[in-house]
């Protein structure tokens, strides 16, 4: 025991917590990803609306098109959701996934005018991120190296 270095007997601590954070980052990142695809995937672009409790249809496109993930450093958690869009009115997403009202623009420029519409739940973030939970538990074995 004389002479022994102490430190070769433990874990490093520093060592041990950098390579679970980078686990972290890159497993969450990955469940992220999936999740942003599946919800993606459930919406279909067309013309005519969904019916409630279905994905909602995106007939512009911009729907699909913003919807992001990303890491949290600080909380160690990943976010996953559509990005507001740069409009003063309404918050669409947030009504589509979870039902409640918001504010339409109709009209050409000189004769806009503003209604509030309720609007029945369409939910595909929530499905989504069900849909690939159980993936989670597979994605974590045997990744921390």
């Amino acid at each position: 025991m004389i002479g022994m270095d102490l430190k070769a007997i433990f874990f490093d601590r520093k060592a041990v917590r950098s390579a679970v954070d980078r686990t972290a980052r890159r497993v969450l990142s990955r469940f992220g990803a999936f999740v942003r695809r599946a919800a993606k995937s459930s919406i279909r672009k067309r013309k005519r609306a969904s019916a409630p409790g279905e994905p909602p249809s995106s007939h512009t496109g911009l729907l699909k098109q913003f919807i992001f993930f990303g890491y949290d450093r600080d909380r160690r958690s990943v976010v996953t959701g559509p990005q507001r869009l740069n409009q003063k009115v309404g918050d669409a997403p947030a009504a589509l996934e979870h039902g409640g009202v918001s504010t339409v623009v109709e009209g050409l420029r000189g004769k806009r005018r503003k209604r509030r519409v309720r609007i029945r739940a369409r939910p595909y973030m929530g499905p989504a991120f069900e849909q690939e939970r159980p993936k989670l538990p597979a994605m974590w074995r045997d990744s921390v190296k």
